[in-house]
């Protein structure tokens, strides 16, 4: 069964809008999780205009599903990982500038940086995903990092299937496909919502795991939070 972990980045967007504590980031990891939430995501960025570093500590104890951190590995945010020790962590190359995640590592390019970064976190008992976009040649490169899992980028997917273009699933079954060869694991994310996430399951083998923030928090707006991951659990059976 795929696991859903919920980004709960613009919960701390709107917390911070306003100043104070509401909505309380914490209790609302707390109802994920009680709603059903297999998992909690936070992507904290150097600029904590959203996710504070102080809250991926907070949320440690919370958080007794699955525990993501996703971020651009940089000094401080390397520090923070190894001194919460999530259940997994996520590497994004994010620029400094970046709104939100907008491509995959090139995992030749990079594969050296990327191989001292994992086995740092490997050591500490934290699993490894990368961010990589459906391309055969970068997960041949995560699979050389020795990564245990990648994160498949869903953008272009989910752009393609909003237009009516089912095919734009292909590249995403090609990719799985070579990672299941390669024993990597398999996540997604970025732009998956109650409208695509169904068909993305049903064409992906082997997808372990989503994490979706954006979607579901504003489908959430209209339709309630506990209601929304309900129908996301029910989209993944």
């Amino acid at each position: 069964m795929t696991k859903l972990s919920v980004n709960i980045n613009k919960i701390a967007t709107l917390r911070n809008a306003r100043g104070g504590n509401v909505p309380d980031l914490l209790q609302v990891a707390k109802d994920i999780q009680r709603f059903g939430g297999e998992g909690i995501t936070i992507h904290p960025r150097p600029d904590e205009r959203h996710i504070r570093y102080q809250d991926a500590r907070d949320l440690k104890p919370i958080v007794y599903t699955e525990y993501n951190i996703e971020g651009n590995p940089e000094p401080k945010f390397i520090d923070l990982v190894l001194e919460v020790k999530p259940t997994q962590v996520t590497l994004v190359p994010d620029a400094v500038d970046a709104i939100t995640s907008n491509a995959g590592w090139n995992t030749v390019k990079h594969q050296d940086y990327l191989k001292e970064i994992i086995q740092e976190f490997q050591r500490n008992g934290i699993r490894t995903s990368i961010f990589v976009d459906p391309v055969l040649e970068m997960i041949e490169g995560a699979k050389e990092t020795g990564t245990e899992r990648i994160e498949l980028y869903t953008e272009a997917f989910a752009h393609q299937y909003g237009l009516g273009n089912k095919d734009g699933i292909l590249p995403y079954v090609e990719a799985a496909k070579l990672a299941n060869e390669l024993n990597l694991g398999i996540n997604a994310g970025h732009d998956l919502s109650l409208d695509n996430m169904q068909f993305f399951k049903q064409n992906i083998p082997n997808l372990l795991e989503v994490s979706i923030g954006h979607a579901l928090i504003s489908e959430a707006i209209y339709l309630g939070l506990e209601n929304v991951v309900n129908m996301y659990l029910q989209r993944l059976k």
